[in-house]
């Protein structure tokens, strides 16, 4: 098994990987223009999720360099846990206002439509961000992190969720093993989100 869980000392790295990945995103390019404005909440975001043993990273090969740290990473939250901490929702309004000014509402209203379509019926593992480093795009390495990390979810016989925020990869994803249960738009009706839940695999 290639991937790790990420310690406090990954996090630069962490962020940098992510928001590279995410750099071309058709949703959060919508939200953000400015990309090191989206790198200030995705520290955010990941910074709380290190919290969890459930930010999983995966290394350059033995020899090999990557420009923003890891080939690619992931930031799941487990079963009953929160994306931020309460005092860390507290922030966040006055955060996204200091970084996008007159957007801050519209990103706002996006963020409470994800909260919105989450499930909460079943405990579940929660995807919030996957990304592969661009240098290493195409080698289907993000899968293989999202693979090993789904191996041991199952080991636990729990579900998991995702949205994801870019067409393209629904395929990927139902090819996994998640079915889409569901969709919403930015408040302009721009973009569409699908939500994606996921059986585990017993056996």
């Amino acid at each position: 098994m290639r991937s790790r869980p990420a310690t406090g000392s990954d996090l630069a790295d962490v962020t940098a990987t992510l928001t590279a990945a995410f750099a071309g995103d058709p949703l959060w390019r919508w939200a953000f223009d400015d990309l090191a404005d989206l790198e200030v909440l995705w520290r955010f975001l990941i910074g709380s999720a290190l919290r969890y043993p459930w930010v999983r990273v995966r290394p350059a090969a033995s020899g090999g360099v990557c420009p923003e740290g890891f080939e690619a990473a992931a930031l799941w939250i487990p079963p009953g846990g929160t994306e931020l901490a309460d005092d860390e929702e507290a922030e966040l309004p006055g955060l996204l206002q200091r970084l996008i000014g007159g957007r801050a509402d519209d990103v706002l209203e996006l963020l409470n439509r994800f909260e919105s379509a989450h499930p909460r019926e079943r405990p579940h593992y929660y995807l919030s961000l996957l990304g592969t480093a661009p240098a290493h795009r195409g080698k289907g390495l993000g899968m293989a992190l999202l693979a090993e990390n789904l191996a041991l979810i199952d080991a636990e016989g729990m579900p998991s969720y995702l949205e994801s925020s870019n067409p393209v990869n629904n395929e990927r994803y139902e090819g996994v093993g998640y079915v889409q249960v569901g969709e919403f738009t930015t408040p302009d009706d721009a973009h569409v989100v699908a939500t994606m839940w996921r059986e585990p695999r017993i056996g």
